[in-house]
């Protein structure tokens, strides 16, 4: 991986925690609401930090001359400025004995000198490769990054360290998730366990008693709590409302309403469930709210977190999926 790909990883990996905290709230199927200003910043700096290395490589030339290219050249350079000094390449007509002068009987004489110089320059260059052919086939192998390792410069200048490690690579994960399969919150399939979560001890000083109200929406871990917890039996004759999504029962006539709990994010997430009774089950993973009254416990004997607590339901009604789908 390139840095130019390094650079599209994270214009994408940024962007698209930007869409699903900014555009949308899909970040609530993953985590809890309170992550939103830390996933919004995070997905920002990403973002930025992708676009500049994208303007960066950009900017780039296409073509850069190595330091001991440079080198390699400046001999070449020199009999260049001799040659057009003299008008031959590396020596002065003057100095040399025999030489004829620029008559016009020596004309041939001449361009048989010329040709051979010309021979000569042309079979230089052909052993070290041309005046630009050092410096190219070096630019270029200097560009797959093994220019001067095997060219016996050692150091480290023959290593290409722009190049990222292919595991970089899995960072394109969650971008394919979000943008083409956008995972939803956890459903029935993370809850079909029968054996409810134990719960910690709850004292009945926790919960306030309830008022006369008709119907009491509460959510399900609080009724979960009630139930097992409170001495003083605040849930008894009590109609209440809980919402929740259907998990079916290996039990005969009964069924689950539903709600996973988090404290950071899905990962950590756990059922809460109710069983409800005396009532048709709608589909799996339905949303309802379920409205009905508690059945107290048979036997004290029943350790908490043994069994779910149970509701005979009087009303069951298909809801549409809350926009925070965790408790």
């Amino acid at each position: 991986m390139n840095r130019m790909s390094q650079s599209l990883v994270m214009v994408f990996l940024g962007g698209a925690v930007l869409r699903i905290t900014v555009l949308s709230t899909t970040y609530l199927n993953y985590v809890k609401p309170g992550f939103h200003p830390f996933l919004v910043a995070a997905g920002a700096v990403v973002l930025a930090l992708g676009v500049i290395g994208l303007i960066q490589e950009w900017r780039k030339p296409r073509f850069t001359i190595p330091e001991h290219a440079r080198e390699n050249r400046a001999p070449y350079q020199h009999r260049t400025a001799d040659h057009d000094r003299t008008g031959h390449r590396g020596y002065d007509a003057q100095d040399s004995p025999g030489h004829f002068s620029h008559g016009e009987g020596d004309r041939g004489g001449d361009a048989r000198l010329s040709h051979s110089e010309s021979t000569d320059h042309g079979s230089r260059d052909d052993h070290e490769g041309g005046p630009w052919g050092h410096l190219g086939y070096a630019s270029h192998r200097s560009h797959l990054g093994q220019g001067d390792h095997e060219s016996g410069h050692g150091g480290h200048e023959g290593h290409d360290h722009s190049r990222g490690p292919r595991v970089a690579w899995l960072l394109c994960l969650p971008v394919f998730a979000i943008f083409l399969i956008s995972p939803p919150a956890l459903g029935a399939f993370a809850a079909r366990s029968e054996e409810p979560p134990p719960r910690p001890p709850v004292t009945s000083d926790t919960y306030a008693p309830l008022g006369d109200d008709t119907v009491i929406a509460m959510p399900i871990g609080e009724f979960i709590g009630r139930a097992w917890a409170d001495s003083t039996y605040s849930l008894s004759g009590k109609r209440v409302r809980l919402t929740g999504f259907v998990v079916p029962s290996a039990k005969k006539n009964r069924w689950y309403v539903t709600r996973i709990q988090m404290n950071c994010c899905a990962a950590d997430g756990i059922p809460l469930k109710v069983s409800v009774l005396k009532a048709a089950q709608p589909p799996v993973d339905t949303w309802v709210e379920v409205t009905g009254t508690w059945v107290p416990p048979k036997s004290d004997k029943i350790p908490n977190g043994t069994v779910a607590p149970e509701l005979v339901a009087t009303d069951v009604i298909e809801i549409p999926q809350p926009v925070e789908p965790y408790e």
